[in-house]
C-alpha cells in the first residue's frame, strides 16, 4: 500500500506507529511523513524525537497547551492543532473505559464513549443527588475560536477540524467558522454563537490554556 502511495504522490502520510516511520524513511526517502495524533506527542521532546526520525508535521495530541506549543514551536518542525470538536476524559484514543466495558478499543477508533453516560455517585454507600449534572465524565467540546490570534502568533502550520462521523453540513459550517474568523471577515463572539447552535455539549478551550479540571467538565 506505501508503494501504490508513493507511486501516485500523495502529499504526505499520516503514521501512528514507529516501525513504519522507520520503514518508510528506509524504504521511501522522498515520501513525507505526518506524525499522527494517536502518537500522543505534547511535548518539545516528542516532537524533536519525530523530526530526528524524519517526520515533517507532528499533528498534536489535544491536550497540549499553548505554552507547550511555544515550546514545540522551537524544535523546527510543523505543528498541526485540534481547533474544534470532542475532546476525550483521558489522554485522546488511551482510555481504556470502553475497552473493559464493551471489549471496544478506543485506540482503534470503536469507543463506545462511556465518559457521555450518566452516572450516579455514592458516598460512603449513600448515593448523592446529582440535580441536573449527572454526567460528571462528559468533556466540553473544544472550540479555539477565541485564541486563534495566539495561535497565528505561535506559528501553527495547520489547524484541525474534527470531522470523522459528522455530517458534512457539520464539517462545512464549523470550517467555514473557523476560516471567516481567520480572514479577519467577522467578529469571533458572532461565529461562536453560531458553532454553539450547530452542535454543542458546551463549548470551552479544552487544555489550550493548560489543565483546568472545571472548565473541561460541566
Amino acid at each position: 500500500y506505501l508503494n501504490y502511495l508513493n507511486n501516485i504522490n500523495v502529499d504526505a502520510v499520516i503514521v501512528q506507529d514507529l516501525g513504519v516511520i522507520r520503514y518508510i524513511k528506509l524504504n521511501y526517502p522522498t515520501l513525507e511523513v505526518h506524525a499522527s495524533t494517536q502518537l500522543n506527542v505534547f511535548n518539545k521532546e516528542g516532537a524533536a524525537l519525530l523530526k530526528k526520525l524524519g517526520v515533517t508535521r507532528v499533528v498534536l495530541a489535544r491536550e497540549t497547551s499553548l505554552d507547550v506549543l511555544k515550546e514545540i514551536n522551537q524544535e523546527d518542525i510543523e505543528t498541526e492543532v485540534f481547533i474544534h470538536g470532542a475532546l476525550c476524559v483521558s489522554y485522546s484514543g488511551q482510555c481504556l473505559t470502553s475497552e473493559n466495558f464493551g471489549g471496544r478499543s478506543g485506540n482503534r477508533g470503536q469507543c463506545a464513549q462511556s465518559c457521555r453516560l450518566p452516572y450516579k455517585m455514592f458516598i460512603d454507600g449513600k448515593e448523592k443527588p446529582l440535580s441536573k449534572t449527572p454526567y460528571l465524565f462528559s468533556p466540553r467540546d473544544l472550540s479555539a475560536l477565541p485564541l486563534l490570534s495566539e495561535l497565528e502568533k505561535i506559528g501553527i502550520a495547520s489547524y484541525k477540524v474534527e470531522g470523522r462521523l459528522k455530517t458534512p453540513e457539520y464539517v462545512a459550517a464549523v470550517s467555514k467558522a473557523y476560516r471567516t474568523v481567520i480572514d479577519k471577515k467577522d467578529t469571533t463572539p458572532f461565529m461562536q454563537s453560531a458553532l454553539e447552535t450547530l452542535f454543542s455539549r458546551g463549548l470551552s478551550p479544552g487544555f489550550l490554556k493548560g489543565v483546568n479540571h472545571t472548565e473541561l467538565v460541566e
